[in-house]
């Protein structure tokens, strides 16, 4: 860190500081220069001083210098405090001074009104199990597509309308909430006002812009949409992210309008503020500026600064209005309020524009906003003020109970299932109000006419300013671009370099292998030395190729990012391509100039240098080739299973025709255009031609009276003559350039693939509470059935005395002065949990509330733990609490391919005793459904979160169900649930504890107890909450010094801000009581480990992936149809080439197609299965720490259910390809061939899954399996004969 950013970094923590040590105390010009000084007076100072010593203001607003050890504990406490805080009030007062510069020198801020008229979307949708991916809709689709294409059949898909006549505005510097239930619409009126609209759907009505239609400017520079989800590069910190946004953008009108305030500053002589231009202080991201942004396999920032840095992205350019949607999604309360905080400033001060749309907001969150709309069923409910929205709703006969969240109000008022219980008109029958109904009322209600009154006036173009709308597609030249996307991409590669290192060590590690085989010693200079020459030269074109292959997830990797950055337009999709291909030609270019130097001289080619330096040049631009082709696949692919299918089709097609397989002679005229363009063709032409036109290899044969080198080119189909390595190096040339700019085009035109839909029920039409009519239709169709559905548990107590857990001290603790040896996490923690008691955990990020939940559940397999725990007064064994009990962890982890209810069933098939019959397993999964309101999502698929399936919401309600229905007797909840879920499930006399962060009031009081811990793993309150929080409040009310509950104060937020250094209070009283065993109680046991048996644990494993797989198209039902395509490829290549026997060419060619058949669609199973066994083994790791199933039965289920598919590819496989090359027709030939393609293709996948099984993740996975597969590709016996193999390599043949 240098010594400016250090002084300015310490300078913002001390400035300001609290209480009696730090009192605040303002800033004036004489104290700026005075502090100025004495820095400058620190800086002289060694650099391990000046590290320790910092500039704090005293009690009479003097500055001090201080040394930062010398300071006592309450000292630092209140530094700390300080540091936390520093981010709020130095964002505020940041923003503050600049607004007050800008108006001091008459600058005037480009502002935007939005307006929406008259929106409605529209779009047409599969509805109940058509809507569902399967192998069977997969084809369907197809199918179906192909003939309403061509107006055969009518369309089978139901229209829904999203929008439904939706206008209002959206004005300069008021910040507003979108509510609405989840599927009302949100996302499509964010998406629509940013531009951003799916061209898919059927839209019309009008966007204004200050009076501008959007074809007048650029939306996607004007205007930001920043979705749930942060897509960010990993490897960059979040000052090279905001920088090369700025960076591409021009930093828009923001900078150019703070460049403007410096110099009328300086003209006015007024001393600007060195700190303008740091744009990071707006979303307070400084402390986190050189942090790496992170990603799943980087530790990086938290989730509210990439949230700020998503943000942050947009506010450096030219975007005046921001569309936030769902911004919550994984933050915590605290978290989003921080981000939410941060917007508000720059909307009040700057006077943005911004709509952002949460699910529910806590009350401290819902004050921060000044308008509000409410959006149900496509329908706006309410558009104006804050202040109005209760005045609506009473003018409608509702009213919020007193202690009701605001945002909970709203979204609930609306809801057939919550309406009644806010009616307040009591001297009028209550009747459902719709939402029809509610919009109507809304337009004639005063702020509604106020609205529609203002909408008929148009805006003046004329007030707009000039900056406001981004008319340019780009913020900066070409060059400028070219130069930024090549800075970062060289930075990446930078800190790639490990990916390019390891890439060399993996080729040279091949090389080392291949040269011991192919050793000089053991080649002659003879037709059979030749040949064997020709086998290392075409193993070392297929290692290059392979090379390349890598390509595929490294583009497919980067291209969220991409599109997002494409989209709005911060660069063209050429100069991101150009750059990708480019700046990694030097890399290259030292993994095969490794390689080369390795293996030329020891396998024994031709000693010319000039023949080293050509064989050298041809593989790199083969590397260049196969690299260009696979980004080209991975482009055009954009999934990573599809893409790796198109890849290795790709490698079929390169490797079968390129004349060593299948000679060119006997290629079929039909591939001759394969031939050709075989890049694989031309590299082993020019490096054969390179090689044996060389000295050694030009002495006469006596047989053909050519030359020894010649005729071994031909015997292999090739062509001879010495200018064919110009023609292969100019072939590969212009494959280069073809690819990449094929590469270029698929950038530019295509889109990501969509998500996708949800499953609505058979007979929806759009009406959204059409689902809730069915659910309830359901339920009343179903009371009496499942009413009678009790299956009887034993209410069951946990209490834990003294409890600490610890971990083996870090080593980089020990090296920055740890002396003890371990580290703990939970530092005597004692409380007890009860039956129809709904206990709240509580606590600040770091008090240990996830880890006392691991160890209580029996979730943790590391560490040190002491201390009691029992189960209803005897000592917790594993093993048995594991069948009484239920945790819902904080990743909400599923199988993603299997519908809501067959999660379930599946659970509940497991957990419960083999005595319930399937009747009433059956009834008691539809009780749950109707208790955790997943009804009417019965027959929606999981999905993978994030990308489809169910929301994050839903997730979780789904992770409450599925150990629901277990029947268990404790309950623990981490993350947030839905509480009337969790109300229902204590009153049926189970033992329920939930984590919750910083809840709304109303959800707050509906916990009976509170766990309060602090930092240091320590409880700080356990007791009963009371009526309205009277016990809570009463406790700490009577700690000296703690500030009193306002009225109608949340008392979650303010027992977390109250300070308190009493000690905790717990009973200790319960605690023993409920320790010991009660009389005529025995101690748990069960007969058996788990609840079913074996053999029922195997069918219930082998259902559940029999689900998976089917449900999973894009594995099962695109390998039968690669499976297809490739066997009718590779039979009309080596058509009839089966009965010919005459030569030993021919013998060959027979071989080479069993080795393509072997070989290419072995290891295209062996892949493609790796990232489903990924995903199931992560959820085997919950459903085994459950007590479901042992390993057996989950392997079981694995390889039993790809047998089938196995089966399939073999018998489409074995009989066209079988029947085309024009082998022997005879049954057991026949049958033979058969035999050997199954078996060989169930290793190949069998061997995929093991590896994954044995890995610590995919991309490990992938990196082993690649190399083992690039050496049974060496030791196949078709490269090299078993009998040519040096005797130290043979052993590796059997294996």
């Amino acid at each position: 860190m240098d010594n400016n950013s250090l002084r300015k970094n310490a300078s913002a923590a001390f400035r300001d500081d609290v209480l009696e040590i730090f009192s605040s105390s303002s800033r004036v010009d004489q104290e700026d220069d005075e502090e100025a000084l004495k820095w400058a007076a620190l800086e002289k100072l060694p650099t391990f001083d000046r590290l320790r010593k910092a500039l704090v203001l005293g009690s009479r607003g003097d500055l001090n210098e201080v040394d930062v050890q010398n300071l006592g504990f309450e000292q630092r406490k209140k530094l700390i405090e300080r540091l936390v805080n520093v981010v709020k009030e130095d964002n505020e007062k940041f923003l503050s001074k600049l607004k007050n510069r800008i108006e001091r020198v008459g600058i005037e801020l480009p502002t935007i009104e939005v307006r929406f008229e008259h929106l409605n979307v529209e779009t047409e949708v599969h509805v109940g199990k058509r809507a569902l991916p399967s192998f069977k809709n997969f084809y369907i689709n197809i199918l179906e597509g192909f003939l309403t294409y061509f107006h055969i059949i009518p369309t089978r898909k139901k229209h829904i309308s999203i929008l439904q006549d939706v206008s209002g505005i959206l004005k300069p510097g008021r910040m507003t909430l979108l509510l609405g239930p989840p599927s009302s619409g949100k996302t499509t009126l964010l998406l629509a006002l940013a531009g951003k609209l799916d061209p898919a759907l059927k839209f019309s009505g009008n966007v204004i812009y200050n009076g501008h239609s959007m074809k007048e400017f650029v939306p996607q520079r004007t205007a930001a949409y920043i979705g749930q989800y942060d897509v960010h590069i990993g490897e960059l910190t979040v000052r090279e992210t905001l920088a090369f946004s700025a960076r591409c953008q021009g930093v828009g009108s923001n900078y150019e309008m703070l460049m403007e305030l410096l110099r009328r500053e300086k003209q006015a002589n007024i001393m600007p503020d060195p700190d303008v231009d740091m744009y990071m202080k707006i979303l307070g991201l400084e402390a986190c500026a050189d942090t790496m942004v992170g990603d799943q396999m980087i530790r990086g920032i938290s989730g509210g600064q990439r949230k700020r840095v998503t943000t942050g992205e947009m506010l450096v350019g030219p975007s005046k209005a921001l569309f936030m949607d769902e911004i919550s999604t994984g933050l915590d309360s605290s978290t989003t309020f921080q981000v939410v905080n941060s917007i508000r400033q720059f909307v009040h001060i700057l006077e943005g524009t911004a709509l952002i749309s949460l699910l529910q907001p806590e009350p401290e969150m819902y004050d921060l906003f000044d308008d509000i709309i409410l959006i149900s069923e496509g329908q706006i409910v309410y558009q104006g003020p804050r202040e109005n929205v209760f005045e609506f709703f009473q003018s409608m006969g509702f009213k919020c109970p007193e202690r009701k969240g605001a945002a909970n109000f709203l979204q609930e008022v609306t809801s057939k299932k919550d309406q009644q219980q806010y009616w307040a008109s009591h001297d009028k029958p209550y009747r459902y109000i719709t939402i029809k109904e509610f919009a109507q009322a809304f337009k004639s209600f005063g702020i509604g006419r106020k609205l529609s009154a203002e909408l008929a006036i148009p805006f003046d173009k004329s007030k707009s300013h000039p900056a406001a709308l981004a008319t340019g597609k780009y913020g900066v030249s070409r060059k400028e671009l070219l130069k930024a996307c090549a800075a970062r991409e060289l930075l990446l590669m930078k800190r790639n370099s490990f990916v390019y290192i390891f890439r060399i060590i993996r080729l040279r590690l091949i090389g080392f292998i291949a040269m011991t085989i192919f050793f000089r010693t053991k080649i002659h200079h003879d037709l059979n030395g030749g040949h064997m020459l020709g086998g290392a030269l075409y193993y070392t074109v297929t290692t290059i190729i392979f090379g390349g292959f890598s390509d595929i997830a490294m583009t497919i990797q980067k291209l969220p990012v991409f599109y997002k950055q494409r989209d709005f337009f911060f660069y063209p999709a050429w100069a991101y391509g150009l750059l990708f291909w480019i700046v990694k030609i030097p890399a290259q270019a030292i993994e095969v100039a490794s390689f080369v130097a390795l293996t030329y001289y020891i396998i024994g080619y031709d000693p010319n240098v000039g023949k080293l330096f050509k064989q050298y040049l041809i593989f790199l631009f083969e590397l260049q080739v196969a690299s260009a082709i696979f980004r080209l696949v991975a482009a055009i692919g954009r999934n990573i299973i599809t893409a790796n299918t198109y890849g290795f089709f790709v490698l079929l097609i390169t490797l079968s025709i390129s004349g060593y397989v299948l000679s060119r002679d006997n290629v079929k005229k039909w591939w001759l255009w394969g031939y050709w363009s075989s890049m694989m063709m031309y590299a082993e032409n020019a490096v054969l031609v390179n090689e044996f036109t060389g000295h050694n290899w030009r002495h006469i044969s006596s047989k053909t009276n050519i030359a020894i080198g010649a005729e071994v080119v031909k015997s292999r189909g090739y062509f001879s003559y010495a200018y064919w390595y110009w023609i292969g190096l100019g072939a590969l040339f212009g494959m280069i350039l073809l690819y990449n700019s094929c590469y270029i085009l698929a950038l530019t035109y295509l889109n990501p693939l969509r998500k996708p839909q949800a499953v609505l029920p058979e007979d929806y039409t759009g009406n959204e509470n059409e689902i809730d009519v069915l659910a309830e239709d359901n339920e009343r169709n179903n009371q009496n059935r499942n009413n009678g559905v009790i299956l009887p548990f034993e209410p069951h107590s946990i209490t834990f005395d003294e409890i600490k857990y610890s971990v083996d001290m870090p080593q980089e603790m020990k090296d920055r002065g740890a002396t003890e040896d371990r580290l703990v996490l939970l530092n005597g923690v004692s409380g007890a949990f009860r039956p129809r008691v709904l206990t709240a955990l509580m606590g600040v990020s770091g008090a240990g509330k996830t880890t006392l939940m691991d160890v209580l559940a029996g979730r943790k397999t590391g560490g040190y733990i002491e201390g009691n725990i029992t189960i209803s007064g005897y000592p917790k064994k594993q093993e048995t609490f594991a069948r009484i009990s239920g945790y819902c962890e904080q990743n909400d982890i599923h199988s993603p391919y299997v519908t809501v209810y067959e999660s379930l069933l599946f659970s509940a098939w497991l957990r419960l005793p083999s005595d319930v019959n399937s009747k009433t397993k059956r009834m008691f999964i539809e009780k749950v459904m109707d208790l955790v309101e997943l009804t009417p999502l019965r027959g929606g698929l999981v999905g993978l979160p994030g990308i489809s399936g169910l929301s994050p919401e839903q997730r979780k309600r789904l992770t409450i169900a599925v150990e629901l229905v277990a029947n268990p007797s404790i309950l623990i909840v981490h993350g947030r649930a839905n509480i009337r879920t969790v109300r229902n499930t204590v009153d049926t006399g189970r033992t329920v504890v939930c984590t919750i962060h910083q809840p709304s009031i109303d959800i707050f009081e509906s916990f009976d107890e509170l766990f309060l811990m602090k930092r240091g793993g320590q409880e700080k309150y356990v007791g009963p909450l009371g009526r309205h929080s009277c016990n809570l409040i009463q406790y700490f009310e009577g700690i000296e010094g703690v500030t009193k509950i306002r009225d109608s104060y949340n008392p979650a937020t303010w027992m977390l801000e109250v300070t308190s250094s009493a000690q905790e209070t717990r009973d200790k009283a319960l605690i023993s009581d409920l320790s010991r065993p009660r009389p005529g109680t025995g101690d748990l046991h069960f007969p058996t480990e788990y609840s079913q048996p074996l053999l029922i644990q195997c069918v219930a494993c082998l259902w559940k992936h029999y689900w998976s797989y089917w449900r999973n198209p894009p594995y099962t039902a695109v390998k039968i149809l690669y499976t297809a395509f490739i066997s009718l490829v590779v039979g009309s290549m080596f058509w009839d080439l089966g009965s010919k026997k005459d030569t030993e060419q021919d013998i060959f060619n027979a071989m080479g197609s069993m080795y393509a058949s072997v070989f290419l669609l072995g290891m295209q199973t062996s892949i493609s299965v790796q990232p489903v066994v990924a995903v199931e083994r992560m959820v085997s790791h919950r459903e085994r720490a459950a007590g479901m199933y042992s390993t057996l039965p989950l392997a079981f289920g694995q390889v039993l259910t790809e047998i089938p598919y196995l089966f399939a590819q073999t018998a489409i496989y074995g009989t066209i390809v079988y029947a085309m090359i024009g082998f022997e027709w005879t049954a057991k030939k026949f049958m033979w061939y058969t035999y050997f393609m199954f078996f060989s293709l169930s290793y190949f996948t069998f061997y995929g899954m093991m590896v994954v099984a044995m890995s610590p993740n995919q991309q490990v996975a992938s990196i082993i399996s690649s190399a083992i597969l690039s050496l049974w590709n060496l030791f196949s016996g078709f490269v090299i004969p078993r009998p040519r193999t040096p005797i130290w390599w043979r052993w590796f043949h059997w294996v």
